[in-house]
């Protein structure tokens, strides 16, 4: 996870601190983040307020999966500065360390700023579903969609709220809003068909597994939904093939498969566990 960074900006010509930054910039998207890193540190060492410094530091250091490490800079470029992106991120750090209450503080300072920024009302609502702070959720992701109406992730997530929520007229609409704005999402797809199945719409949701699967083939996930919903509806042949499907590849996925097939109202039955094993790997049995 990296952030965009702001150039230096310098007043008649560029100073050694600019330049050098620009080649902790270049170092970094050029895929080496610890020469990144020891630029940035340079630069601390005469300014250690340098905002874009301690941001080329705290990505150089994520880039290193250094997470821990990269709150003290973040922390530090926060402070004062009133920057929704900075905050934002900040808070996406805090959250994959552990510490929730730091994380939601920093997120209700970012979505407050203006001008907005789309990508704290992202994150804000996210771990306030993460929290079970549903209806906060729904209010922050609304919100992200009034600033970013075009930004599917808001409306997947918000969806994926609803659903949870069982409100499932307004998880549709959702889901719909962002396969609208991104074309062919496995994320909004695969919501869709959560709410078909929800509502016992097991024809609808297997069409939108389907459309799932194209661009996710060896989701053994997918094929488990898939079949269930397929069993559900009568066809039994295409259903247990999905469960096939389901374990090709990786032996892990057999008791998921076997699990799932069992709890179906329309699955199979087999008097000793060899008969299944045989099945799934397109013996009779």
């Amino acid at each position: 996870m990296t952030s965009e960074l702001k150039h230096p900006v310098s007043h008649g010509g560029a100073s050694g601190g600019d330049q050098a930054l620009q080649r902790a910039m270049i170092a970094l998207n050029s895929g080496h983040p610890a020469d990144a890193e020891r630029i940035a540190a340079d630069v601390l060492k005469t300014n250690r307020r340098n905002v874009v410094a301690l941001q080329v530091l705290a990505n150089a250091l994520l880039m290193q999966n250094r997470i821990a490490d990269a709150v003290a800079p973040l922390e530090v470029a926060a402070r004062g500065n009133h920057d929704p992106q900075i905050e934002t991120m900040l808070g996406i750090v805090l959250r994959q360390v552990g510490r929730t209450e730091d994380a939601l503080s920093w997120l209700k300072r970012a979505v407050k700023r203006r001008p907005p920024h789309a990508q704290a009302f992202y994150e804000f609502g996210c771990l306030l579903s993460f929290l079970n702070r549903d209806d906060e959720a729904v209010e922050a992701f609304n919100r992200g969609l009034d600033v970013a109406p075009l930004m599917p992730q808001l409306s997947v997530q918000l969806g994926y709220v609803l659903l949870r929520r069982k409100r499932y007229a307004e998880a549709k609409t959702a889901f719909g809003r962002a396969l609208a704005n991104a074309a062919g999402s496995p994320e909004a797809l695969f919501g869709l068909a959560k709410v078909h199945q929800a509502v016992g719409d097991n024809a609808g949701a297997a069409g939108y597994f389907r459309q799932c699967l194209m661009s996710r083939p060896n989701d053994a996930d997918l094929w488990l939904q898939l079949g269930y919903c397929l069993l559900e509806v009568g066809d039994l042949a295409a259903g247990y093939e999905c469960f096939r499907s389901a374990t090709r590849g990786d032996p892990q996925n057999y008791g998921n498969a076997l699990s799932a097939l069992v709890k179906s109202g329309r699955g199979r039955f087999w008097l000793k566990p060899s008969g299944a094993a045989q099945y799934f790997q397109g013996a009779k049995g």
